[in-house]
């Protein structure tokens, strides 16, 4: 009994110390960007104000949801970009996908919700690598482009659906980013949340 109650205490209070880990890290990521190490504040369009603002936002939300279900630290991802939430990843039922929903936009400053979170099937091995695959390609892609700020897109593939988040700097690199992804072999549809620097609340100067 009493090793029990001890190994209870000891997981509860490795929880504290991670969601404690996932806040204090805002004042860390302020200065790389949203999409962390890769991304620095002279690349990213957005203003140093909103950048910060954003990875409050997210590593809050981040929080709250491991506090809601520890098991979503792994099976859910949370993106922030000029306060729209973006949510990606994997839940057992359709509740729970509502329910992450209302925890987004519960959000302080929150300015949309969009939610591609997919109801979880039986793990299928040949379907993820090849998710992963078509993931490594498009962002190898992005890089090697010359004309893509490849570190201002984030990417996601399920089952061969290709998610991207972003912002482009000209409406001309977006469709560059869209053509990249399109030409992926095996990718069955393209979906993109790609916010243009004209349409950003604030810009940088």
């Amino acid at each position: 009994m009493i090793t029990v109650l001890k190994l209870k205490i000891k997981n509860n209070l490795l929880f504290i110390i991670l969601i404690s880990f996932i806040l204090s890290s805002c004042v860390g990521v302020s200065s790389k960007g949203i999409f962390g190490t890769g991304v620095s504040i002279a690349t990213d369009p957005r203003t140093i104000g909103t950048q910060i603002d954003d990875s409050i936002m997210q590593k809050n939300l981040s929080a709250r949801i491991l506090l809601m279900d520890k098991d979503y630290f792994l099976a859910v991802k949370t993106k922030v970009l000029d306060g729209r939430i973006f949510l990606t990843g994997t839940v057992d039922n359709p509740e729970e996908k509502l329910k992450l929903t209302k925890l987004a936009w519960e959000t302080q400053g929150v300015r949309s919700v969009r939610n591609d979170i997919k109801i979880k099937e039986d793990f299928n091995f040949k379907q993820s690598a090849k998710d992963v695959l078509i993931t490594s390609q498009l962002t190898t892609a992005l890089i090697l482009n010359k004309e893509i700020k490849a570190t201002n897109y984030q990417i996601d593939t399920y089952k061969k659906k290709i998610y991207i988040y972003g912002i482009a700097l000209t409406s001309e690199e977006k469709d560059l980013v869209l053509k990249e992804a399109r030409e992926i072999l095996d990718v069955q549809d393209v979906i993109a949340s790609i916010l243009l620097v004209d349409n950003l609340r604030i810009q940088k100067n």
